[in-house]
């Protein structure tokens, strides 16, 4: 992770909006749903390689002007659905930009190998014995 929470939330614009949910009249008076727009393209976060990376796994998550949005409209308060809404940004953009382990081919032991023989000779044998000879 080559960012930090502050310099993300300098490249963050918020859209602010009455939510649903639990409130009461509160609901209907305070916006408090917030809609989190994260620009790839402009950001200065990442490098070129990583922007590739981020737009090819995070299509779905684009709106149409190409902004990745992240929704949260879980807590009564503005403030903490902003919190919540950057940690999400951050754990999706982290994960965008995991690369797995190269998988290492493994050759199976010559013990393997053998044991794995050894058990079908003794299994031929096994089912040889079992057929009657017809003279």
């Amino acid at each position: 992770m080559n960012f930090t929470k502050t310099e993300l939330q300098k490249e963050i614009t918020y859209k602010t909006s009455r939510s649903g949910g639990k409130g009461g009249q509160n609901v209907n008076k305070v916006s408090s749903k917030v809609e989190l727009l994260f620009s790839i393209a402009d950001s200065l976060l990442f490098t070129g390689e990583e922007k590739e990376l981020l737009n090819n796994k995070l299509q779905s998550r684009f709106n149409k002007d190409g902004l990745v949005q992240v929704v949260c409209d879980e807590e009564r308060s503005q403030y903490l659905n902003k919190e919540k809404a950057v940690e999400r940004l951050i754990t999706i953009l982290i994960a965008a930009l995991h690369k797995p382990k190269a998988r290492k081919p493994t050759k199976i032991s010559k013990a393997a190998k053998q044991a794995r023989l050894e058990n079908k000779r003794l299994n031929s044998l096994k089912k040889e014995n079992r057929r009657k000879e017809f003279d």
